[in-house]
């Protein structure tokens, strides 16, 4: 398999195999990223992919699901991505769910009708890392679309019936407007109804711009106590039904499906580790973590 360096799945898609049709990531420059720092951007070869798919065809002839990788694959063309979709069917006719994380960004040069085209050809669910819905936020960070923009391209994806994961990236708009970007990632999450919410705490890694500007004053990092605030806004203000997802700030397990059924357990939980929780562990964890 033709895998390069950096390479990330999602974890909570438990597919097999993986596929890689891209290197990189074409925007490389949110501010609490690294993970593709120095990678540069570029396609797979063709001849790459189609040599990895033949190997797959002889290891998991009947494989039924599969992740493309890397950072944001989707961001081909509607030309370039459907042959690479037609290849999987080719070399494993028992495909049936087609996954990928991506960019909002990357569905805009695609139709609808192009996107209802690459779901008949396998592509089944998009994780997309929106990380916020605060147009304040979303720029701070440099992820180069704003909130408009997620609505518009989810706006697609529903319309094609493409199930989408959004994900809020819990403390990145920092104290300065903490409760601006729950609310309004709460309110924008809300209209465009994912079929998952997932939620991950910030952690500044070293050599991130967020870090460094940290370390100058620049930007002011949330407690452990100010996260969960912060995350239990977010729920309170969340309305959509989905499956939702949480991990690196809380210490509890909040993860499930029926979220509208649980969320009253779920802020009850919240309340309580407000008050009673382990702030040094919580701190000690997000410490050590070392990648995404």
């Amino acid at each position: 398999m033709h895998f390069t360096d950096t390479v990330y799945r999602n974890p909570y898609w438990p597919t097999f195999p993986l596929l890689q049709i891209t290197q990189g990531c074409t925007h490389n420059r949110c501010k609490f990223c690294t993970m593709y720092k120095g990678v540069p951007f570029r396609l797979q070869p063709m001849e790459w992919i189609e040599e990895d798919l033949m190997e797959l065809a002889e290891i998991v002839p009947d494989a039924k699901t599969i992740q493309l990788l890397s950072a944001n694959p989707l961001c081909m063309t509607y030309d370039k991505l459907a042959p690479i979709l037609e290849m999987i069917n080719k070399y494993l006719p028992k495909m049936e769910y087609i996954y990928a994380c991506t960019r909002v960004t990357d569905i805009r040069n695609k139709t609808v009708e192009q996107l209802k085209s690459l779901k008949e050809l396998g592509l089944r669910e998009i994780s997309l890392g929106s990380e916020s819905g605060d147009d304040w936020t979303l720029e701070r960070v440099n992820k180069n679309c704003r909130a408009a923009d997620i609505v518009e391209q989810c706006g697609k994806l529903r319309e094609a019936g493409i199930d989408f994961w959004l994900c809020f990236l819990n403390g990145v708009a920092g104290k300065e407007h903490s409760m601006d970007h729950a609310i309004h990632s709460a309110e924008l999450f809300s209209q465009c109804k994912p079929m998952l919410v997932g939620t991950g705490g910030l952690v500044l890694f070293p050599g991130t711009p967020l870090l460094e500007e940290a370390e100058r004053g620049e930007f002011t990092p949330l407690t452990e106590k100010e996260m969960l605030i912060e995350l239990k806004v977010f729920v309170e203000h969340l309305t959509c039904d989905c499956y939702f997802n949480t991990h690196h700030t809380s210490g509890i397990h909040l993860s499930g499906p029926d979220f509208l059924k649980r969320k009253n357990k779920i802020i009850e939980a919240l309340d309580h580790e407000i008050r009673c929780g382990d702030m040094e562990r919580l701190a000690a964890i997000r410490r050590n973590k070392r990648s995404l």
